[in-house]
């Protein structure tokens, strides 16, 4: 029942997903003029030491588009990506935590170097700006009035981050250290 539900429910989200990179994509141009070079190409994110007791996650393969956006290359992928970008510590509570306290992952790029480092630049550089997108939904007063909230849930999510860092650190949690790679780190 949990296999068939995960798979109904894999491929919706990560067309959603997609969605929302793309929408972030957009709305900063340097990004997709960064891609537009690669149309064709096929990049794959790699999650290492992804909890046993969750669902794998589905194949997290994308094609850069024409138009210097992504598409997601379904569940069979290409068999030899053009560029892989692995995540050592694939921790989706961890992953989540810092991409909405705002900062970027731990990715070591692999492939190409100019796709490399055309994707590390996004992985560094790309942030969703939650603000425009609710005064934009919602109009600039509410959006005004939201503002404060935001942020002080943006800065709430840094500070739980730090300290669910600080502790994995302190009781000696696999991958919760540096391991010297930041952002970006080509091996």
């Amino acid at each position: 029942m949990l296999q068939t539900l995960h798979a109904m429910l894999a491929p919706a989200a990560m067309e959603r997903l997609t969605l929302l990179i793309n929408h972030v994509l957009r709305r900063e141009p340097a990004a997709v003029d960064r891609l537009l070079p690669h149309a064709g190409r096929c990049l794959r994110v790699e999650p290492e030491g992804w909890p046993a007791w969750l669902p794998p996650p589905p194949a997290l393969a994308f094609r850069v588009t024409p138009a210097g956006l992504l598409e997601w290359c379904g569940a069979e992928p290409e068999a030899a990506p053009d560029l892989r970008l692995r995540v050592p510590d694939a921790d989706p509570a961890r992953l989540a935590l810092q991409a909405l306290s705002g900062r970027p992952p731990e990715v070591q790029v692999e492939g190409d170097a100019r796709f490399a480092a055309d994707a590390s630049w996004l992985v560094e550089n790309l942030r969703w700006d939650i603000a425009d997108d609710v005064e934009r939904l919602l109009g600039p007063a509410a959006a005004q009035a939201l503002l404060p909230v935001l942020n002080a849930a943006r800065a709430g999510l840094a500070r739980a981050a730090a300290a669910a860092q600080a502790l994995a650190s302190r009781f000696g949690a696999p991958g919760a250290g540096d391991s010297g790679a930041g952002p970006g780190a080509a091996r």
